[in-house]
């Protein structure tokens, strides 16, 4: 109790209960300013319908804005603490006190309206098309009219499902609970995400110990960052499922756990087709390991031995003289496993592999987030050419290079464990800028990876303002805020100072006198 107080009353305390209230602000602002429903009888029957519109609209905005903010503040705070330049000598946050600051900032969250997003209503409509008999690889949320289907974006209305067997019988069995309730449905999907954050609590800082990392800047930049905290838990996006299933199942094959983390990450694929991009790089590492097994026998040493470790997972060996055979013999177990869960859940499920074609539906997306986007107004600045025409060009070229990067990048990085998860860091990277569309959560996927690294300062802190400025370009409601230049301003502004505030307490000079030097009290 009493190390429990001395962290409520240290500085690292009153950051977290800084971000606490902003996460409370965002859930309270969120009633009116949120991704909410076209009709909510609940806030009518409160008669606070005045929070949607006019000023009543503006005020809640204000909070929500408010909250992102002091979150943001607490958690470049806290980062200033975990990776040592704050003006504390000595002081620290430990890695159950991240963990328990996780726990606090999302609780309010868990009951907040869908936040930057409305991609929780496509979900339940989803999953009430599989629970009254269609079959939404098929058809659209359009075919089955409703209270879910009214919520749902327009765009995506007549979309089938692009997600996996497992994520279907998820939503269709909140939605066999809940019925067509939103808010229940939507607090439903939340509980079914926490499993995904707690997986990302344990295999994100666990990743650490192959890559070289800090546990606790790990855990601090991946999970307790706002852009995934109030993306994927606010705006209730199924990433937070599918990167916990990945993360946990690179980490049990870098334990030599090898089915059991094929197994885990098949999973994630089954509910978001991303996360697939690790597995080839997971069979380097499983020749890697059966390489060292091998000589590790031979020479009667433990396979952490340098003397038996290997540096490439394709070249012959004298305990691997054939390493094609070896590797057809591990990836064909890895496609068996993989089929094998993706037929258990697509029978349970009474679905096929429809989902495969409707990852196109991403396409209606267009922002600037996505180079090919980004190319597409580029070139009709320049010549008198459409812009729809030259983004199905755009797209066609980023395509292409994607994936001639993709095969590039799974044959270079074999060499080690750490190479290959470079590797599926780099593919993401690639992915998330070169396809069709892109969207400030997808970036969650690659840094979930990429914190398990060591990091430089200057690295962490071009990470804190790419992520402070991704959360910001979207608007609470679910727009997108890049075609608004004051709005592009203010975000940039705001990522630029949180970027410079990880290394500097005070980088606008804004204090008269700088900060008095304190010296930590040792905790007991």
């Amino acid at each position: 109790m009493q190390t429990y107080a001395d962290f409520i009353r240290s500085p690292e305390g009153h950051a977290a209960l800084m971000g606490f209230v902003g996460a409370i602000m965002i859930t309270f602002g969120g009633f009116g300013a949120g991704s909410v429903r076209k009709v909510d009888p609940l806030l009518e029957s409160w008669h606070l319908s005045w929070l949607r519109f006019g000023h009543g609209l503006v005020l809640s905005s204000m909070v929500v804005w408010i909250g992102v903010l002091l979150m943001i503040t607490a958690w470049v705070r806290l980062g200033r603490t975990t990776i040592g330049t704050g003006d504390r000598a000595g002081a620290e946050v430990t890695l159950n006190e991240l963990r328990a600051i996780v726990g606090i900032w999302v609780f309010p969250l868990l009951f907040a309206a869908p936040m930057f997003s409305r991609d929780a209503y496509s979900y339940l409509a989803q999953g009430a098309l599989l629970r009254d008999g269609f079959d939404p690889y098929a058809v659209g949320p359009v075919a089955n009219p409703g209270v879910l289907l009214d919520n749902v974006s327009a765009v995506w209305t007549t979309t089938t499902a692009p997600y996996g067997p497992i994520f279907l019988l998820l939503a269709r069995g909140i939605t066999a609970i809940t019925g067509d309730n939103v808010v229940a449905g939507t607090i439903g999907l939340r509980l079914v995400m926490l499993p995904g954050l707690a997986l990302m609590m344990w295999a994100v800082p666990y990743l650490t110990k192959h890559l070289g990392g800090k546990p606790t800047v790990a855990l601090w930049l991946a999970v307790l960052n706002p852009l995934v905290l109030i993306h994927l838990m606010g705006g209730v996006h199924n990433e937070m499922l599918m990167v916990g299933l990945m993360c946990a199942g690179i980490a049990l094959v870098l334990e030599r756990h090898h089915v059991a983390g094929i197994v885990v990450v098949a999973i994630g694929v089954a509910i978001k087709a991303t996360a697939g991009i690790a597995l080839p790089f997971l069979v380097w590492i499983w020749m890697l390991h059966e390489k060292e097994k091998r000589a590790a026998e031979r020479l009667g040493k433990p396979t952490d031995d340098p003397a038996v470790i290997d540096t490439d997972a394709a070249a012959p060996s004298r305990d691997m003289p054939h390493p094609a055979f070896v590797f057809a013999k591990i990836a064909g177990l890895g496609l068996l496993v993989f089929a094998a869960v993706f037929a258990a859940a697509s029978l349970l499920a009474g679905v096929g592999i429809g989902w495969l074609q409707a990852l196109q539906g991403s396409n209606k997306i267009v922002n600037w987030l996505s180079l090919p986007t980004i190319l597409a107004h580029m070139a009709t600045w320049v010549t008198p050419l459409e812009f729809a025409p030259v983004l199905d060009v755009t797209r066609l070229m980023c395509e292409l290079l994607m994936g001639l990067l993709l095969v590039l990048t799974w044959w270079r990085f074999r060499h080690s464990e750490r190479e290959a998860v470079l590797g599926i860091t780099i593919a993401f990277v690639a992915i998330v800028i070169l396809s069709p569309a892109a969207l400030p959560w997808y970036y969650s996927w690659p840094l979930a990876l990429a914190a398990g690294f060591a990091l430089s300062t200057t690295t962490l802190m071009v990470l804190v303002g790419l992520c402070t400025w991704l959360m910001l370009v979207f608007t609470p409601d679910g727009n997108i805020g890049l075609y608004n230049l004051p709005h592009v301003a203010a975000a940039t502004f705001a990522a630029v100072v949180a970027a410079l505030s990880l290394r500097k307490v005070d980088p606008l000079r804004l204090r008269a006198t700088p900060p008095p030097a304190e010296v930590p009290v040792p905790r007991p």
